[in-house]
């Protein structure tokens, strides 16, 4: 049902669409309104039919190679005329089936429900309110807000626009974004005659029409929802058409391809029909190899039938027993339940990671986390908090503003504004006198110049804030060119905003002095043009005109420029800094002072944006400078954009999120390099990367090759030839003014080092970065064409969630590992088993096979199944983060598993054979009976008994082992190592109570099916037992011991280990140092004596040489901090404070107090790589931190 207008909407004005809908575009829809609307039309969703069909999953789990091995055993036994087993394998196919549908069928509708939780979304006015709600809620009438990266929910009738271009390509074929308008006079293409019907103009002419799916690569704009779902323009594209894309090299056209094309696209497509159902080609990486190795263990079965049938050299007519026996070997060898358990574990870790606000929207990411080895993630937001606040603001050339006592980031009122003259220009040009030149030194008493003592008494005093016409002229400039909002609402009583952080915490200072933009717009300024942020750039300018008698002293006869963006950007395009009485040049003298003043504080971790102005010569018209071409946009802003006047910079701090660095440091514990990858200043971006860990306080750990790349800007590591970036012993960590170009730059530079990366993102120009990475990863803050480019959305923006989401990640592929290893370990014990038993005649001279095809399916569907669905939700190991990341070439089935799985199944033949020789040979003297596959008779007893006790042995075998994999390396008796109990196994096994309680029941399962009357006899080819019980149980002792013994060895020799990761002299998250740094006693130093010893030597030829030559100790090339109470064994009152530096080529630092009553800390850093901190009484505290291991950690 469409919404009623006399005529197209587009040939409506603004009004006569807001009474046609009924809506208010300054307070929107109302929540009754909404409601009505929303039972009036349907969903706004474009009806494209289900994602999987029903019927297709269903052939899918018919066509499986396990159901297919059990279809081919169910019509060998009715064709052999063995009903019951027959019909047992019916209910075990049906069973399977189901289970299987049900379980994929919901897992489809599970990611279903996923996707839509990171679909595109829109932002809307309703009962006067901002909200942001789903694509899907928008009814006709909402007032919708655009920005650039987001997609149109809706066909949108536009009301306001600024500089608004839409992408229309996938909906008229324009390759060109089209720019919007609000005018209401549509003329008819190639005519100056206003257009009257829709007939006249086509959709891509009506351009006061936002369409839905396009998306907005420019600008912003507002509108009116005049249709959704199937009735906007793409909806009804859609309805008429139901044509398939088919994959290339599919048609079968031979006049255009050629007379053998038909054959061609019969092939292809053939294949791609039976690959699709039978998994070979669609599905996740994992599903893909599973599928792969189902079907080579269904030919494997073929191929142990055939070896069945050649023991009993292919006598025909061949015997119903013969076949029988072929149809256990090839149901041995499957594990029936191994697709499921897989499809469960995914389900569930989805649903985990969706409660730590990571929506998975591709499976095969999920695979992938567990194998990412560098990850590379924004600053803003991500790895800070993303919550802006101006700490500082120059005004030049010697007025800086400081904001204190302020940490709630949209509150204006909260704090307050301090200003400091900082001197003249020469003064701050000046050079630091070099007091470590100056120092003299006698023992351990040392002198300091008077000036450098007062220097805190020297700093100029602040004082309480006051607005000045320069200040007024900055905030003015920082207010308007700005699309955030600050306001207070009554009804929460609390201050609330909307916009980019950044730009709110320029809206908030400017409220701090009554000049925010909404009250400014009141008093008369109307903007008349805006060139919005592009990234290529960096900057943002608006043109405004003033309003008569302004309090800036401005004309209003001319428009007034403003531009705000970094520093380096808005510099260049300025000819002059300052107003009134500091109004100079631009001059390379200056522009470097003002760049010195950026650097200070962006080395404080702020980044830095510039402000600027200009008067226009007269009124600025719209569109004046565009030409006909798409680059008149360009043009025109070249020609606003220049002549500029710098009125300041403001230093905006956002600190990193106290998780932030605890995340990292567990990268680094699991083999994982953090890069960030910014827009901010390279000073801002080293302060915050050390500050966070990512990179050490002190980069003279790292080697000089090393350091010297460690943080790069974009434009350097741009100009670098692929080659050269393959040179680089390690790529950076930190990459400073980073394009989104820079960051696809990094993806190829990596990937052809082998790494396996995951890439964050949120804006638009970040979506080809995340769908190059192998992971990409975008905000839920983020633009929708981040969205949809990406394979997870973190609903909170926070790195840590990142790190959930890998741990998450190994967690499921870890316990993939372990299921995988239950099912097929037990799979080659059962095969071993069968085929030895082919040794075993009758008296007729047929094999008499140990345990029966019933036995295997039991223990195969329900025996192994749940162990196995317990083992894929077992918890992470505490190790799981502190080992590589696993090889993607390999997956699943690693050296180890693969050995283990032989090694685990020979041992469960062996055992389980063991069992049923010592029974037949030494209880009843190899009586072997006759057709005991089939029938039971008493000649038949030994070998049911035999059986019996070999079924319930491997059912235990099987259990035990699901057990024993909760840890591949670990003891059972021991799994956790941290535990001090002395016998934690009954505490550990219940901790995962699933498996628990599925291992207990499966045990306790046995004893019905061996004493049910007619269930063992005619079902499963057994009999009641007695004493053969102490043989199962004694077997499976032995099997456990020999678990165990494997284990040991593994543990003991390190065989298939995959070892930890080891730091080295620093490692990513440790902060500085901070990390290891740890607090002893003096009773604690004796282990340390040694080391004291050389210590002490080595700093008193440091001191006995400070005067004479400073250079002595040049082979330590490290830097050292120590500190001595010289009065330590004394009862000295000295009160003197001194401190002396001495300077040497080992950059070595000594500061001594004389107070005994003194406390003071000092690090001491040498190439030698110890930590060693101490402390002791008498009111006396030292440390002395040194930083231990040798080598460089891997960057």
């Amino acid at each position: 049902m469409a919404a009623e207008f006399p005529k197209h909407p587009f040939l409506l004005s603004v009004p006569e669409v807001e009474q046609a809908l009924g809506t208010d575009v300054d307070k929107g829809l109302t929540s009754a309104q909404v409601a009505q609307l929303s039972q009036t039309y349907p969903r706004n969703e474009l009806d494209v039919g289900a994602g999987i069909a029903w019927y297709t999953i269903l052939i899918r789990q018919l066509c499986n190679a396990m159901i297919l091995v059990l279809f081919f055993a169910m019509g060998l036994s009715f064709g052999v005329q063995d009903y019951v087993e027959g019909s047992v394998l019916a209910v075990v196919i049906f069973l399977n089936v189901s289970i299987g549908f049900f379980q994929e069928y919901g897992a489809e509708k599970k990611m279903d429900s996923l996707r839509a939780l990171s679909s595109p979304s829109a932002s809307v006015l309703r009962d006067g309110k901002g909200a942001v709600i789903p694509n899907a809620e928008v009814v006709p009438g909402d007032i919708v807000n655009l920005k650039m990266g987001d997609t149109v929910p809706a066909d949108i009738r536009l009301f306001e626009v600024m500089n608004l271009n839409c992408d229309e390509q996938s909906l008229t074929g324009e390759a060109i974004p089209v720019e919007k308008s609000v005018a209401l006079d549509i003329m008819v293409p190639g005519t100056e005659k206003p257009a009257t019907s829709e007939n006249e103009v086509g959709i891509a002419d009506r351009i006061n029409v936002a369409y839905a799916t396009t998306v907005v690569r420019k600008g912003r704009g507002r509108g009116i929802v005049i249709a959704t779902g199937m009735q906007t323009e793409v909806g009804k594209i859609a309805a008429s058409s139901t044509k398939k894309q088919r994959k290339d090299g599919r048609s079968m056209n031979w006049r255009k391809y050629g007379k053998t094309q038909p054959l061609k696209g019969a092939i292809r497509r053939t294949y791609d029909f039976f690959g699709k159902f039978l998994g070979l080609t669609e599905g996740t990486p994992l599903q893909i190899k599973l599928a792969k190795l189902a079907y080579l263990l269904f030919f494997c079965a073929l191929l142990l039938a055939v070896v069945v049938f050649s023991v009993n050299k292919f006598s025909l007519p061949i015997p119903n027993e013969v076949i029988i026996y072929a149809i256990s070997t090839g149901i041995a060898i499957i594990p029936e339940s191994l697709v499921a358990v897989l499809t469960i574990s995914m389900v569930v870790a989805t649903t985990v990671m969706r409660k730590s606000n990571v929506v998975v929207r591709d499976l095969s990411a999920l695979e992938a986390l567990g194998g990412v080895t560098n990850i590379c993630s924004d600053k803003t937001g991500t790895l800070t908090q993303g919550a802006m606040i101006v700490k500082k603001v120059w005004l030049p050339r010697k007025t800086i503003y400081t904001v204190r006592d302020s940490m709630d980031p949209s509150n204006p009122t909260a704090g307050s504004v301090t200003y400091a003259q900082t001197g003249s220009e020469s003064t701050q040009a000046e050079e630091k006198r070099d007091y470590d030149q100056e120092r003299s030194a006698q023992a351990i008493k040392f002198d300091v110049p008077d000036d450098k003592a007062d220097q805190k008494q020297q700093k100029p005093p602040e004082l309480e804030a006051e607005l000045t016409p320069e200040l007024r002229l900055f905030l003015l400039s920082a207010a308007l060119c700005n699309l955030s909002t600050v306001r207070y609402d009554q009804e929460e009583a609390k201050w609330k905003t909307t916009g980019e952080p950044t730009e709110i915490a320029l809206q908030v200072f400017s409220h701090r002095f009554k000049l925010g933009k909404k009250a400014l717009v009141a008093a008369g300024w109307s903007q008349v043009a805006e060139f919005p942020f592009d990234s290529s750039i960096k900057r943002m300018s608006v043109i405004y005109n003033s309003p008569q008698g302004n309090d800036a002293g401005l004309s209003s006869e001319s428009s007034i420029v403003f531009t705000k963006g970094a520093v380096e950007r808005v510099l260049d395009l300025c000819s002059s800094v300052g107003v009134g009485n500091d109004k100079g040049p631009m001059t390379e003298e200056v522009k470097e002072k003002i760049l010195a003043q950026m650097t200070d504080f962006a080395s404080q971790g702020q980044r830095v944006l510039a402000v600027a102005y200009r008067q226009c010569e007269g009124p600025y018209e719209v569109r004046e400078d565009a030409g006909p071409t798409q680059n008149g946009e360009d043009v025109a802003r070249t020609n606003i954009e220049k002549d500029l006047i710098l009125l300041g910079l403001a230093g905006i701090y956002d600190p990193p999120r106290r998780e932030t660095t605890p995340a990292i440091s567990e990268c680094a514990d699991a083999g994982i390099k953090v890069h960030m990858l910014t827009g901010d200043h390279p000073e801002t971006a080293k302060a915050i990367a050390k500050e966070v860990g990512i990179i050490p306080h002190n980069l003279g750990v790292f080697p000089e090759s090393i350091a010297n790349s460690v943080v790069m800007k974009a434009t350097d590591f741009d100009k670098l030839t692929d080659a050269e970036i393959d040179a680089l012993e390690e790529l950076p960590l930190v990459i400073a003014r980073c394009a989104p170009e820079t960051k696809t730059r990094m993806i190829d530079a990596l990937r052809r080092r082998d790494a396996f990366m995951a890439m964050t993102g949120d804006g638009v120009n970040d979506a080809p970065s995340l769908s190059r990475a192998d992971v990409g990863i975008a905000m839920g803050s983020g633009s929708d064409v981040a969205k949809s480019a990406a394979h997870i959305v973190l609903t909170d923006d926070k790195f840590n969630s990142i790190v959930g989401a890998i741990r998450e990640g190994r967690r499921m592929f870890a316990n993939i590992q372990k299921f995988v290893l239950h099912l097929l370990s037990s799979n080659v014990g059962e095969v071993i088993l069968l085929i030895a038993g082919l040794g075993f005649r009758d008296d007729s001279g047929l094999s008499v096979f140990p345990i029966s095809p019933l036995e295997i399916l039991w223990i195969n569907m329900l025996t192994s199944s749940f162990p196995a669905f317990g083992l894929g939700r077992e918890k992470a190991s505490q190790d799981v983060m502190r080992t590589p990341p696993h090889d993607k070439k390999r997956g699943v089935f690693t050296n180890q598993i693969l050995v283990d799985m032989l090694v685990y199944g020979i041992l469960m033949g062996t055992c389980t054979l063991m069992t049923f020789v010592a029974i037949i040979y030494g209880g009843y003297g190899g009586q072997l009976g006759h057709d005991c596959n089939r029938h039971y008779s008493e000649s038949c007893e030994p070998v049911f008994r035999a059986r019996a006790a070999v079924f319930a042995e491997l059912t235990w075998l099987i259990l035990v082992s699901a057990w024993e994999f909760k840890s591949i390396r670990r003891s059972l008796f021991r799994l956790n190592v941290d535990d001090t109990s002395r016998f934690p196994l009954f505490k550990d096994l219940y901790d995962n109570k699933f498996l628990f309680w599925a291992v207990v029941l499966g045990a306790v399962s046995v004893f019905p099916t061996v004493y049910i009357p007619g269930l063992n006899r005619e079902v499963f080819k057994h009999t009641t037992i007695s004493w053969e019980w102490g043989i199962a149980v004694g077997m499976t002792i032995v099997y456990v011991l020999g678990l165990e013994a494997w284990k040991y060895i593994k543990r003991t020799w390190n065989i298939l280990d995959d070892h930890k990761v080891v730091r080295g002299v620093w490692s990513q998250g440790e902060d500085g140092g901070k990390k290891f740094t740890k607090s002893m006693s003096f009773s604690s130093l004796k282990s340390w004596k040694t080391w004291g010893r050389a210590e002490s030597r080595s700093k008193d030829a440091t001191f006995n040489n400070t005067n004479s030559n400073s250079n002595s100790n040049s082979n330590s090339n490290s830097n050292s901090n120590s500190n001595s109470n010289s009065n330590s064994n004394s009862n000295s009152n000295s009160n003197s404070n001194s401190n002396s530096n001495s300077n040497s080529n080992s950059n070595s630092n000594s500061n001594s107090n004389s107070n005994s009553n003194s406390s003071h800390n000092s690090k001491h850093n040498h190439n030698h790589n110890h930590n060693h901190n101490h402390s002791h009484s008498h009111n006396h505290n030292s440390s002395l931190t040194i930083t231990a291991g040798q080598g460089v950690s891997p960057v």
